[in-house]
């Protein structure tokens, strides 16, 4: 059974920053409704349209398609083929929205889409009536509200920042007008939920709030936990897969391995930018010492490479079983350069105590979570097997995107990022149940779609 958080609250609470980073924590998938009212008023407000207008309004509806995307870990929102996620985010945009998602054609026209996202996901969804209307079922809800003065101040601040300008007693006016639109407008208006836990954030800092909003998730499920009945086995999503082995960091490779290593791995610098139009960015993200993991987005056989020539340690990579049994001098020479075999699909956990072996002994491993090289550079759909290793190892996991267009030859241009590390115990994760192990793998695949562009 999927957990639903309805997280509602009056305009400038923070409701969209709190829950996003929130559902990042708990591993949950964030739904921020009040994006999509936002894209139907922008939308009228770029045709000329009054929001005041409802006749009009909802006669142009079907001309409306809204799609959410996720690109590291950020909601991105897309009006008709365009990414409009900062442009709904102005004053006019929010007014004429408090006007136009009053209308009950409008709200039935988004219903669908935020019911079918809440049945199949873990979700915190976020607006001014998902615990009264939208999901009056959810499990635990949430009214997060904080004074008009504190939220006009946040406000401000943000849209000053934004380049804005704009006077504080002008946003706190607009934040009075809103909220009395909101609390007053005949469909759907805003009001707690006779069952909803309030959360006043006028005191608190941004991490104070969202820890409260967390720990408030944290205490109320397990309080669900404790009242089923004892005998009830375990959650398939808590069960855990592997025990827990954290490497321990002590090992290092011998001094001329490691010189040798680097020696070569100059060599080979100097040769792949004659070659290449190549550049790196994020070089300061990768550890000097070794027990480190490296995930990327897969485009070439050349991408081990890519990734080890600003690595200062050996690295190891999986690479698929049908590679070794080509002929005898590219095998030899595939684990000279650090490839152990994987059989994909199989389910054999050998894999797994390889990967920490390797990565015990003080080598970096590289693993690309997608499995098979992408075609035209997209970034295909995660598996959880680099999640696995590092969790099981309790090792820091740095994203990677390699970058290029089209096939790879001659002075191709091609970029490498590297992305800040990802450690399983910073997210709380010292266990390997799937709940876990998805945390992690969304973590590490919106980080890579985020260095892909």
């Amino acid at each position: 059974m999927t957990i639903n958080v309805a997280l509602d609250g009056p305009s400038g609470a923070g409701k969209s920053t709190i829950a996003r980073a929130a559902a990042r924590k708990l591993g949950y998938v964030y739904v921020d409704t009040g994006a999509m009212y936002r894209s139907v008023a922008l939308f009228m407000l770029d045709n000329g349209i009054d929001p005041e207008d409802k006749e009009v309004v909802t006669a142009l509806l079907p001309k409306v398609k809204i799609d959410l995307a996720y690109e590291n870990g950020e909601q991105r929102v897309i009006l008709n083929g365009e990414d409009v996620s900062e442009r709904i985010r102005t004053s006019a945009v929010s007014m004429a929205a408090s006007k136009t998602s009053s209308y009950p054609e409008v709200r039935e026209f988004l219903l669908g889409l935020q019911k079918d996202i809440a049945k199949s996901n873990d979700i915190i969804m976020d607006g001014r009536d998902i615990g009264t209307v939208i999901l009056p079922d959810a499990q635990i809800k949430i009214f997060l509200t904080a004074s008009a003065e504190k939220r006009a101040e946040r406000r401000h601040k943000e849209l000053v920042e934004k380049g804005e300008s704009i006077s504080f007693e002008e946003v706190l006016e607009d934040i009075k007008k809103r909220d009395e639109q909101d609390m007053n407008r005949e469909t759907a208006p805003l009001k707690q939920a006779e069952d909803a836990i309030l959360v006043d954030t006028s005191e608190l800092t941004l991490e104070e709030s969202i820890d409260a909003v967390y720990n408030t998730v944290v205490n109320k499920t397990l309080k669900q936990e404790k009242t089923e009945p004892s005998e009830k086995k375990p959650s398939s999503r808590d069960r855990e897969l592997m025990p827990v082995r954290p490497i321990s960091k002590k090992h290092k490779l011998g001094f001329f391995h490691v010189f040798f290593y680097n020696l070569l791995r100059y060599i080979v610098l100097g040769l792949y930018h004659l070659f290449y139009n190549i550049s790196y960015e994020g070089t300061e993200n990768v550890p000097k010492d070794g027990g480190n993991i490296f995930a990327s987005n897969h485009r070439s056989y050349q991408d081990p490479v890519f990734i080890a020539l600003h690595t200062r340690v050996p690295i190891s990579y999986m690479a698929k079983e049908e590679l070794f049994k080509q002929n005898v001098f590219f095998t030899a020479l595939i684990k000279a350069f650090g490839a152990f075999p994987v059989v994909r699909g199989s389910g054999d956990t050998t894999v797994i105590d390889t990967s920490v072996e390797k990565l015990e002994k003080g080598r970096n491993l590289v693993i690309f979570p997608e499995g098979t090289r992408s075609k035209d550079g997209k970034v295909g759909k995660g598996k959880t097997g680099v999640a696995l290793v590092a969790a099981v190892a309790q090792t820091k996991v740095i994203p990677v995107g390699i970058n290029f267009e089209g096939r790879l030859k001659f002075r191709k241009r091609v970029v490498v990022r590297y992305g800040k590390p990802i450690e399983p115990v910073k997210m709380g994760i010292t266990g390997t149940s799937p709940r876990d192990l998805k945390k992690i793998k969304n973590e590490i695949m919106e980080n890579i779609i985020g260095l892909v562009r």
